[in-house]
């Protein structure tokens, strides 16, 4: 057996794609969730126990487990081999399994960036990181929670470059780790300096860049964070999210913070699912990376203008992935971490529990804008929530809302449904419809059946080769791939007949093998078989009454009695039959 597949054999590809997807039970072996590869209301992605396959039905994209990691952390097949692998506790071979450039690039990326953690980290402990420790005792964080999430501490003066080098790293690519920074002169200098350095990961929960804060009063940026690499790319991260993913499937919603330490804060508080943005504004990619594990969000920012500015404006991109949004706020100024520290855990939750509607947070504030002795305040108030509602996909939905904050805004409901009426009856659902092809019973039956065993598809092979009627179904070219296949003395595996199809077959093969997962016995097989013979049988029979009829209009008497006489022998054959 090649590595790969000791390594395939030994991944749960149900148990690796469920870290990134949040996936139900949808038949003895299948499971579904919401595609991670692209935007839907309705899963439409497919994974497969048995098969060891995945399959969305919406967008086409497929593959095992290799793939799936491939396409969802962007890495080569060498990094997705070596990371189910070490998942799965298989050791590496020391033959020749050589990675490509790029992987190895990547591969001296993660190690420097453990390194650097661990650098951090053992600074912090040190006498030079006593002023770092000092600032975390001061905001509350106990040495469990410090541990818990890496923290560490970078010097004032550089060491990065020589840790790196005594490491084997040469300094070209240690320039590309985003830890070391090169000054006109040629020479490196630590980006990093007299900063609490706050370790980034990946979903997958390895480390691929850093925050650091500062701790000088005239240090600024406040807050720095590592550039761009090929690790790392701020709009595809979000903070704590490799932490908080089987929180956030738990709950069913995310919480989500502004800042670094007030989703340590909220966690250490006991709040599971809370993630964070790193140091950038919300992301269409950041937004479908928590969509993948649920669609309930909590915005709880900071309780200033930019905070409640900065939720207003994430709304609409929230919305536009259908999430159910919600909107936190909490009083005396304090930001997530701080409430919970000084008024405690469960007043958090509370707060948490009540948390708003977005529309109702957003009819507050164009509320309170406007002078509450204006007669017509409330009729500018609702025009401006025009927008949003207009923005719901589905029209029931619009109208709901529409009513709702009729009552929440104190205008009459007529006035309301003559300002919505139109928008809700001419808004037209953009949906885009694929042609369905719809496969037989049997049809599908003798595709699951091919897949079920390699001895029941050894047996099934030549008699399907005799059928005419194969020809003619609409997934001819699956089963022709199949006999070509079994011809050449290949093994049938699914993902191999899957990667020789054009994507409208991949399609036709996935939904009948993957979406219906129930047992197909050698006896379902074969009444199959009979019903496509005799379906056969029936073309045949209509065939020859229609020449039969062709020549006797003709006046060809004799080419009619034969015709007849064949007629006649397919009809006795099946008599004998029953």
């Amino acid at each position: 057996m090649e590595f790969k597949d000791q390594v395939k054999s030994s991944a749960d590809i149900v148990s690796v794609i469920g870290e990134y997807v949040r996936l139900k039970k949808a038949g003895m072996q299948s499971y579904k969730g919401l595609c991670p590869f692209h935007s839907e209301k309705t899963p439409s992605f497919n994974v497969h126990a048995t098969k060891q396959f995945f399959k969305c039905f919406s967008c086409g994209v497929g593959g095992d487990v290799f793939e799936f990691l491939m396409k969802i952390e962007g890495i080569g097949f060498f990094e997705a081999l070596k990371s189910l692998a070490e998942r799965y506790g298989i050791p590496m071979p020391k033959r020749s399994l050589v990675a490509d450039e790029d992987s190895k690039i990547r591969a001296a990326l993660f190690q420097m960036q453990e390194l650097a953690a661990a650098h951090f980290r053992e600074n912090l402990r040190s006498n030079a990181g006593a002023e770092a420790r000092a600032y975390l005792e001061k905001r509350g964080l106990r040495p469990e929670t410090i541990e818990q999430f890496g923290l560490g501490y970078a010097e004032r003066s550089g060491k990065m470059l020589r840790l790196l080098e005594q490491h084997g790293f040469d300094k070209a690519l240690v320039e590309t780790s985003g830890l070391v920074r090169k000054r006109e002169d040629g020479t490196f200098y630590d980006y990093f300096r007299n900063r609490l350095m706050f370790p980034i990961h990946s979903e997958s929960g390895k480390a691929i860049a850093f925050a650091g804060r500062a701790l000088a009063a005239d240090d600024n940026p406040k807050y720095l964070n590592s550039p761009e690499t090929k690790l790392y790319l701020k709009s595809h991260v979000l903070y704590n999210l490799h932490r908080a993913k089987e929180g956030i499937r738990k709950e069913d919603r995310t919480i989500l913070v502004e800042g670094y330490m007030d989703a340590i804060g909220l966690t250490a508080a006991g709040f599971h699912p809370v993630v964070a943005v790193c140091g950038t504004s919300l992301t269409l990619n950041q937004v479908r990376m928590l969509k993948r594990h649920s669609q309930r969000i909590v915005l709880n920012f900071d309780p200033d203008a930019a905070g409640a500015n900065a939720a207003e404006r994430y709304i609409n991109l929230l919305m536009d992935e259908s999430m159910q949004i919600r909107i936190m706020e909490l009083d005396a100024d304090l930001d997530p971490d701080e409430y919970c520290k000084e008024r405690g855990a469960a007043a958090y939750r509370e707060r948490l529990e009540k948390a708003k509607g977005y529309f109702y947070w957003v009819a507050d504030r164009a509320r309170a804008a406007q002078d509450p002795n204006d007669p017509d305040a409330r009729v500018v108030v609702l025009r401006q929530l025009v927008p949003l509602v207009r923005r719901i996909p589905d029209k029931l939905e619009r109208m709901q809302a529409a009513e709702d904050l009729a009552g929440y805004i104190g205008v009459e409901r007529g006035v309301v449904l003559d300002q919505f009426r139109k928008s809700v009856a001419t808004r037209q659902d953009a949906v885009i419809e694929r042609p369905k092809v719809v496969l037989r019973a049997d049809e599908k039956l003798l595709l699951c059946a091919l897949f079920s065993s390699p001895e029941m598809a050894g047996g099934l092979v030549p008699e399907l080769k005799l059928i005419e009627t194969i020809g003619r179904l609409p997934s001819r070219k699956i089963f022709q791939t199949v006999f070509a296949m079994a011809d050449g003395g290949a093994e049938l595996r699914f993902e191999e007949v899957h990667a020789r199809l054009e994507e409208a077959d991949q399609n036709l093969l996935a939904e009948a093998v993957l979406a219906d997962d129930k047992e197909v016995t050698r006896e379902d097989a074969l009444a199959a078989i009979a019903t496509l013979r005799q379906s056969e049988e029936e073309r045949r029979r209509s065939e020859l009454k229609a020449r039969i009829k062709e020549q006797e209009r003709a006046g060809n008497q004799q080419e009619a009695l034969r015709l007849m006489m064949e007629l006649q022998g397919i009809e006795r054959a099946a008599r004998q039959r029953i």
